[in-house]
């Protein structure tokens, strides 16, 4: 299967620290990721060096066969869905949930003078039954509670079927019926055989949906494990990368985790 995603050596600095200590790591466009590990350990970085954010200290960053610094990323951009808080408060409040996901076909937040056309907006629809926000489509986005406006970030990331989806932990601060909620979606979505590749950062084990494939485990900016999600997340690799003692159980592909009684 083709790489959609490749960071060989890669290293991000700042001041005297590695926030991404000399990391290797491949996506492949069939595999879904899942990056955990503590506060600090680099997860929301690999996203952006992965969105074309930020570049790296030293390394390559190769992203849909380009490498970064060495490409347009404007060009680059549009191939991406990218999913995150930090973009949700950049949406307009009174934006209505159609345009903020049709907008995704011009790459801007905000409705101004663009002009869509039929298949656009037939496109958004389709996009906005398929997350279950289809009734919400003349709702403003203001008025949303946060599973909805989780999910409206994942359609609008969706819109322009991009060739990688990265997704900075959609289901943070929702309650569990909302998490369920959404955590049901992206597991179907992440069955799909037409699904791109996928990469989910996350704090929590309980929040991996079925489906996914890989996982990557950080301590400090480095790899502490990474592979198969039945190889490479275990209670010890776990303990290693939030330096407790952990006890990790599995019951039909999804996740707990406990810390050990001494």
């Amino acid at each position: 299967m083709p790489q959609v995603l490749e960071f060989s050596d890669v290293v991000v600095r700042r001041s005297t620290r590695n926030i991404v200590d000399h990391l290797d790591w491949t996506v492949q466009d069939d595999q879904r990721w899942v990056i955990l590990g503590p506060n600090g350990a680099g997860k929301t970085t690999l996203l952006q060096l992965a969105d074309t954010l930020m570049h790296p200290t030293s390394g390559r960053v190769t992203i849909l066969g380009e490498v970064l610094g060495r490409s347009d990323v404007f060009e680059l951009r549009p191939r991406i869905g990218f999913a995150s808080s930090a973009m949700a408060r950049r949406i307009p409040g009174d934006e209505t949930v159609l345009n903020v996901v049709l907008t995704a076909a011009f790459s801007v937040l905000g409705r101004w003078n663009e002009d869509y056309e039929d298949i656009d907006e037939r496109r958004a629809l389709r996009v906005l039954a398929e997350w279950k926000l289809d009734h919400l489509a003349d709702r403003t986005f203001g008025t949303l509670s946060d599973g909805e406006q989780k999910r409206v970030q994942i359609a609008r990331a969706v819109m322009t079927d991009p060739e990688l989806l990265l997704l900075d932990e959609p289901t943070a601060s929702l309650d569990l019926g909302a998490r369920e909620e959404l955590l049901a979606l992206l597991t179907g979505y992440a069955q799909a055989p037409s699904t791109p590749g996928m990469v989910m950062v996350t704090h929590h084990v309980e929040e991996i949906p079925v489906g996914f494939t890989h996982v990557l485990l950080l301590r400090d900016g480095a790899a502490v494990s990474a592979g198969p999600i039945a190889e490479a997340l275990t209670s010890e690799t776990l303990s290693r990368a939030f330096g407790l003692s952990i006890e990790l159980s599995e019951h039909d592909g999804r996740y707990a985790a406990i810390a050990r009684r001494s």
